[in-house]
């Protein structure tokens, strides 16, 4: 049996297919203006832990990225221990395969 470890892409398709689902980029703001993902809000990762209003409830599907995968790892643990009950880290945008916001 083969096993495929998911990716950005596919996590954006599972965000956009998840009701209410918001997509997180931690990554500073310079690094947002130069292209995100359709939809997604900056809170870059130092200021994660004052986004608990941003967010919405704690039952509020997120699904955070940054640029290689880390600081979303970090954004994950973060938002968990502030009681998010669905995180999922997407790992890093040098992956994604579509067209970016700006």
């Amino acid at each position: 049996m083969l096993f495929s470890k998911k990716d950005i892409n596919d996590y954006a398709k599972e965000a956009r297919d998840t009701s209410g689902a918001v997509l997180v980029d931690v990554r500073n703001r310079k690094e947002y203006e130069q292209g995100h993902l359709p939809g997604a809000v900056n809170i870059p990762l130092p200021d994660i832990q004052f986004s608990i209003g941003k967010l919405g409830p704690v039952s509020t599907p997120l699904f955070v990225y940054c640029l290689s995968g880390a600081r979303s790892r970090q954004a994950c643990n973060n938002l968990k221990k502030m009681g998010y009950e669905h995180v999922v880290n997407m790992g890093g945008i040098s992956r994604w395969a579509g067209e970016l916001e700006k």
